[in-house]
């Protein structure tokens, strides 16, 4: 295979590196001990993100599937439930550690292709206030969702349903950023109607490690007290704080990049008879290939110095360390593929 400067690496937009102003951001980050509360660079951080997203409060974790499992956790005690998508990260990817570790049953419902989840399937999902039951606390979605971007006016139903009937509402927000410019809203708007919502900083924004959950203070310091518990009260993390910080000064805009590479990407694939393309809506292209030839594509592409998955169909992620020349490398090496 090719050597790793020279491989195109479309496998997720977790694989990005710091960029050498981040790196000089990180070197410079004055650090305190996060478990004491004094690190500056990770408090300064938690006040941004929380101010953007329109909260209170922001715990600055170490993963998004550790925000999200200390959402669940401040969110729900043991025999309580959780309405959650069929394909959702929080149900599908992310070991069941609700389950494992909180007790909380998860109440999967199907997802149409944006998505979404019928405002009648939630609803038909609620549990009656009986002892037969598990008690039904929470309603998670997801957006951006394998890239597509979850219309406003649904946010706002879901969202107003779930408190109407007792639920508090819950948005994995990994690629929200995406989503926020995408749709050219406030990133504050489209988190409105939900009591917390978790956000990524390492992936499209581009910073190594990080993620933070926003929400009212007292949520919060339930997550913090739950973060300490699952083994994330990390010290001198202002190093990582820094990196974030310098992601939302500098990479948030920049994600339109990204989602013109991976229009041009789905334009350029679907000219290549014999490969199905779904339009992206951001930054995560989804096709398909005639026949059972998937893994012998991938294949293919990995001897050409491009890198792909296919776990839930052949999928390309554009990211801040993907270029148009190494988008036009992966359509012409799928190209070559399917000539042969």
């Amino acid at each position: 295979m090719s050597s790793t400067k020279n491989i195109v690496d479309l496998r997720s937009d977790t694989v990005t590196r710091p960029t050498p102003a981040m790196r000089e951001a990180i070197a410079a980050a004055i650090v305190g001990d996060d478990v004491f509360g004094d690190d500056p660079t990770v408090n300064a951080l938690q006040e941004r993100t929380a101010a953007l997203l329109g909260k209170e409060a922001a715990l600055f974790v170490a993963s998004g599937t550790q925000g999200n499992l200390c959402a669940l956790l401040a969110h729900c005690e043991r025999g309580d439930e959780a309405l959650v998508g069929q394909m959702a990260h929080t149900y599908r990817y992310e070991g069941g550690g609700g389950a494992v570790l909180g007790g909380i049953q998860p109440q999967p419902l199907p997802q149409q292709s944006d998505g979404t989840l019928l405002l009648a399937d939630i609803e038909a999902a609620i549990k009656p206030d009986d002892e037969h039951f598990a008690r039904t606390r929470l309603l998670c979605l997801e957006n951006t969702w394998n890239g597509k971007v979850l219309p406003k006016t649904y946010l706002a139903d879901a969202t107003a349903l779930a408190h109407r009937r007792g639920l508090a509402a819950h948005l994995d927000g990994a690629r929200l950023f995406n989503a926020a410019v995408a749709s050219r809203t406030p990133i504050a708007e489209i988190a409105r109607g939900f009591d917390s919502v978790s956000v990524c900083f390492s992936k499209g924004l581009g910073a190594p490690v990080g993620s933070a959950l926003c929400g009212p203070k007292p949520l919060i310091e339930r997550a913090r007290r739950i973060r300490k518990m699952l083994g994330g009260g990390m010290r001198q993390v202002g190093l990582l704080a820094a990196a974030a910080n310098h992601a939302l000064d500098h990479h948030v805009e920049r994600l339109a990049d990204d989602h013109a590479n991976a229009r041009r990407l789905a334009d350029g694939l679907a000219r290549i008879a014999g490969i199905s393309v779904v339009a992206p809506d951001t930054n995560i292209v989804f096709a398909s290939v005639e026949g059972d030839r998937t893994a012998a594509l991938l294949a293919h592409l990995q001897a050409r110095g491009v890198l792909a998955t296919g776990l839930i169909g052949l999928r390309f992620v554009t990211h801040l360390d993907v270029d148009a020349a190494g988008v036009d490398r992966a359509v012409a090496a799928v190209a070559e593929f399917m000539a042969a």
